[in-house]
């Protein structure tokens, strides 16, 4: 049973932090890129509706209440960090990551539901035929949520690197991120397969 419960775990961590599948990786970047330490709970908030997201999407999947085109879910994911990485740019040095929680929250929680679907299928080969689909989607979640911890500290411990030992401004570490995740994202979008 343990051993099950680590497996769920470990995969999940796996899964956020799977090289060749850095597009979460890079959604959490443009995610946290804003944010410093003195802001760890709204990050931790932040991705929590994230994972959110992406639990209600892979629910929903194993239980077959959706299905989505694959093509479609492989496009909208790296749009999705288009989208949060061009608003980090816009917005770099406004102030708009502390404006009221609403917008963003809920962005979150909808990127985390496109991400997911994009696991979906995936995640139906893992179920298998388990009995158990709720509680392994639970351990999945749980790997996933300690990899996106892991990740949002390495972002925002670089953040602070930069901004007091390297003199970076706030502003021009976000803009230098976020345009670089916008450089990575912009040949995956053209290169999907529903573009072809």
């Amino acid at each position: 049973m343990l051993e099950n419960f680590w497996f769920n775990v470990e995969y999940g961590i796996n899964h956020v932090l799977d090289i060749k599948a850095y597009d979460h990786v890079l959604f959490l970047i443009v995610l946290t890129v804003p944010y410093m330490f003195k802001d760890w709970k709204r990050v931790l908030l932040l991705v929590s509706m994230f994972t959110l997201g992406h639990t209600l999407s892979l629910v929903l999947a194993a239980y077959n209440v959706v299905r989505i085109n694959g093509q479609i879910v492989e496009f909208l994911i790296p749009v999705t960090i288009l989208i949060v990485a061009l608003f980090n740019v816009f917005t770099s040095g406004k102030g708009a990551q502390k404006e009221k929680v609403g917008v963003l929250f809920l962005s979150t929680l909808f990127f985390g539901l496109i991400h997911g679907l994009g696991f979906a299928r995936e995640f139906h080969m893992l179920l298998g035929g388990s009995d158990s689909k709720l509680e392994l989607l639970l351990e999945f979640a749980l790997g996933i949520e300690i990899a996106q911890i892991i990740i949002v500290f390495v972002v925002l411990f670089l953040g602070y690197i930069f901004q007091t030992i390297f003199r970076f401004s706030k502003r021009d570490w976000i803009m230098v991120i976020s345009s670089v995740v916008v450089g990575l994202v912009i040949p995956m979008i053209l290169n999907s397969d529903y573009l072809a």
